[in-house]
């Protein structure tokens, strides 16, 4: 498994299949950041939201719809998504840093949960969920 330095990336796919990216931490971000690379496109979040989402999945005992949405579009409440630019999870709001950039939390963070092993996904075209393990 890479470390997830910025030389040695989290090789990652979507949870269909049907894209790859690359995800590091960036420690040195202020504040820390994991960066997303998808693509020419360059995504960030809070580095806490991995232990954040993985307690808050815990605390969901079950499976949770993923509700991936860009930045801009309206999110399903108790998805994935929802929890993560809701006022109520742990950062008080958006755990994406970068404005225009702050989706689609549900669909680049759970694959990084997997990988590190702390979630398990399903993986069909459509309708993904997660739930912790």
């Amino acid at each position: 498994m890479a470390t997830g330095t910025k030389d040695d990336p989290w090789a990652l796919r979507t949870p269909p299949g049907s894209s790859a990216y690359t995800m590091y931490r960036d420690p040195d971000a202020d504040p820390a950041a994991l960066v997303c690379q998808v693509g020419a496109t360059k995504l960030s979040y809070l580095a806490r939201a991995v232990e954040d989402l993985h307690a808050w999945l815990r605390e969901q005992g079950d499976w949770v719809p993923l509700g991936a949405a860009d930045e801009n579009k309206p999110v399903t409440d108790g998805t994935v998504e929802a929890w993560g630019r809701s006022p109520g999870n742990p950062v008080g709001g958006w755990y994406g840093l970068r404005k225009g950039y702050r989706g689609r939390f549900g669909m680049y963070l759970p694959p990084l949960l997997e990988e590190l092993g702390l979630a398990e996904l399903t993986h069909d075209a459509r309708n993904n969920r997660v739930r912790a393990v």
